[in-house]
């Protein structure tokens, strides 16, 4: 999510009410006769919920507490998106391009409590950053599944703060794998980023996808990876996000989505989004705690206080992400 509010684009994918995929579990009736009782006897009833396992509500209950809402404020405006806890006391996963020239970052719980946050590290040839919540503790982790494992064809819930309504929930299937998505590293080097405010002409992003150009041209400093291609619905905010599998467990990091429309005001979900795999991120992490390639943090979110806010809470600020 490139731009933080609607956008038209290929947008990276980086930004409270839950949106929750799937029928509530029904109750069912168990029966239970007494032993030795006849046909006559008394009878004893009892509620007993459905298992939630392997469905929206059950994988949304168990991973929602563990994904987190990004606010970041830079030197052109505000911008939103999402990440994922990896550690109890407050160490967040995101895209780079989510927290790309911040100089203020503020991350909201599912729970609504708010945290400061500076960044650890950063790996701009990945989109991949690693930020800490600064005083945090008791977060739930999330879990982290294999990527290699995933197949066509599998159920995936997605679930993240698009235009910042934070922990909405999505679910749809993988669509495809190991689909080649080309980004600028990021929305300040980005030659579109000249011309527009939201990352483009008309509020798109540029970007490449099979050797073609889409929404003008990304520049000399790019990156590409395989993807997880889905269906879920993915609008700007998602990105750094989680894309979870019916186990709970987290499989990619949403990270973009094409729009085909050129008006930012239309733009939207058209089910092809995009997610950079989970074995990228785990294989990433320790050089991420050391300051990642893309130079050491530190500098960012330690001056937004627990009670602090960006933009008007519906998406209007702009800068990285979608």
């Amino acid at each position: 999510a490139r731009a933080k509010r609607p956008v038209a684009l290929l947008a990276a994918v980086a930004v409270a009410a839950a949106v929750v995929g799937g029928a509530t579990a029904a109750a069912v009736q168990q029966v239970l006769v007494p032993r030795g009782a006849g046909s006559g006897g008394a009878v004893n009833g009892s509620n007993v919920s459905r298992s939630n396992a392997g469905t929206v509500a059950g994988v949304a209950e168990q991973v929602s507490p563990s994904v987190v809402r990004i606010d970041t404020r830079t030197g052109s405006g505000q911008g939103t998106g999402s990440g994922v806890v990896l550690t109890a006391d407050g160490e967040i996963i995101t895209n780079n391009h989510v927290i790309d020239g911040a100089a203020e970052i503020q991350v909201t719980l599912s729970d609504g409590k708010k945290y400061p946050a500076k960044v650890l590290g950063t790996d701009p040839d990945k989109d991949l950053a690693l930020i800490k919540l600064q005083g945090a503790s008791g977060l739930k982790p999330a879990r982290l599944g294999d990527s290699d494992r995933v197949k066509v064809g599998d159920e995936v819930v997605a679930i993240g703060s698009p235009d910042r309504l934070t922990g909405t929930v999505t679910s749809g299937i993988v669509s495809a794998l190991n689909r080649e998505v080309t980004v600028p590293k990021s929305e300040q080097r980005s030659p579109q980023r000249q011309r527009s405010p939201y990352g483009g002409p008309g509020g798109s992003w540029p970007f490449s996808f099979e050797g073609r150009q889409f929404n003008g041209d990304t520049g000399s400093e790019k990156t590409s990876y395989k993807a997880i291609q889905t269906d879920a619905s993915l609008n700007p905010g998602n990105s750094g996000g989680a894309l979870v599998d019916m186990n709970g467990e987290i499989i990619g990091i949403p990270s973009a989505i094409y729009s085909p429309g050129s008006d930012s005001s239309t733009a939207g979900s058209v089910g092809l989004g995009f997610a950079i795999p989970v074995n990228t991120v785990k294989a990433d992490l320790d050089s991420l705690r050391k300051g990642g390639p893309g130079g050491t943090g530190g500098g960012a979110g330690t001056s937004s206080g627990n009670g602090g806010g960006y933009g008007n809470g519906y998406g209007t600020g702009f800068g990285t992400g979608f």
